[in-house]
């Protein structure tokens, strides 16, 4: 297969919105399944404890026990907690804002970067503008994809150092970055509660909350959850994927993206129900069933690169406010 020199670019808009309206409208009952989940704040503490809990009893070994406890341990619980973070950046926890606010800043904590209120800022973007490149940080940058493409030790060092490119990527959407209350007081939390562990545990306990957090997101089989949601693995034309594993057991449904993006106002333990109901939306589509496979496919497939992604320019005519509920808008 000849290898990509670009994105997959299309006329058409993302599939999410108009699939949303068929399902309703098919299966009104659907709606039902939109509402909170505060029993996510017990996976939060659940999580957050676990985390510091292993910082405290590893601090004293060597270092590459400390990184094998990061990969073989660490990495998921706080793939757990980005999940969490992900249900916050929704407000699918609780009724109010604030609460859902609180929630992922508390999640946020063993993950040592404060990022929970600016992903939520980011990320609903990339709901409501799946695919244009100017407003989705979820799409790689044109250097970015370049430099890595389909390159094994390039993916490698891709996946490594997730974090750190996804950050990059937010200048070129520097439109919608937001500095508020909320982003400050998730920066000041998070830096007081790595001051803590560093003073009264040591570097070592930091060092395994930050390879917990590389690997949880990165050069790890749940890092493939990346390649998982919308890099065309299985098909090229089909822009969203879902992942129907055993690992959505601990990770909160988080494979269920297909059905996620159609109705983001459905809380994690609602989406198999949402499958369940309206299965001939779902039952046509591909999806993957092993984060391992997924993620040594991704690394040594000559045929997937970080341009096999599908973009489009067309905004399709959605103004730039907050699109955390575009289901919502269409029940209405």
């Amino acid at each position: 297969m000849e290898e990509l020199n670009d994105f997959i670019w299309v006329n058409e808009s993302e599939p999410h919105r108009n699939r949303t309206r068929e399902i309703i409208k098919k299966h009104p009952e659907v709606k039902k399944l939109i509402g909170k989940n505060p029993n996510t704040m017990y996976w939060i503490v659940a999580c957050v404890l676990i985390q510091i809990t292993m910082a405290y009893f590893i601090k004293d070994y060597s270092w590459w026990i400390i990184v094998a406890a990061a990969w073989f341990i660490g990495a998921f619980p706080v793939h757990t907690l980005f999940v969490c973070i992900h249900e916050s950046a929704h407000n699918l926890i609780f009724k109010g804002k604030t609460w859902n606010v609180l929630a992922g800043i508390v999640a946020n904590l063993p993950s040592l970067a404060p990022t929970a209120i600016s992903f939520k800022n980011f990320h609903l973007k990339h709901h409501a503008f799946q695919g244009v490149h100017e407003l989705d940080a979820d799409l790689p940058d044109y250097w970015e994809a370049k430099l890595i493409n389909n390159f094994f030790i390039g993916k490698m060092i891709w996946l490594f150092l997730f974090p750190f490119f996804q950050a990059i990527r937010t200048i070129r959407c520097i439109e919608l970055a937001t500095f508020d209350r909320y982003v400050i007081m998730n920066i000041a939390v998070q830096l007081i509660f790595d001051a803590l562990v560093v003073y009264f545990w040591g570097w070592s306990a930091l060092a395994y909350l930050g390879f917990s957090f590389l690997f949880s997101v990165g050069l790890h089989p749940l890092g493939a959850r990346w390649i998982q949601e919308h890099f065309l693995v299985l098909d090229k034309k089909q822009e969203t994927f879902s992942y129907y594993g055993g690992l959505n057991s601990i990770n909160m449904n988080v494979g269920y993206h297909n059905e996620h993006h159609d109705m983001p106002s459905i809380p994690w333990n609602n989406l198999p129900k949402l499958k369940e109901i309206a299965p001939e939306f779902y039952n046509n589509l591909y999806f993957h069933t092993s984060f391992v496979k997924l993620f040594f496919t991704f690394l040594f497939s000559q045929e997937i690169g970080l341009y096999s992604r599908i973009a489009r320019k067309d905004r399709g005519g959605v103004s730039l406010i907050d699109q955390s509920t575009p289901d919502l808008d269409l029940l209405n």
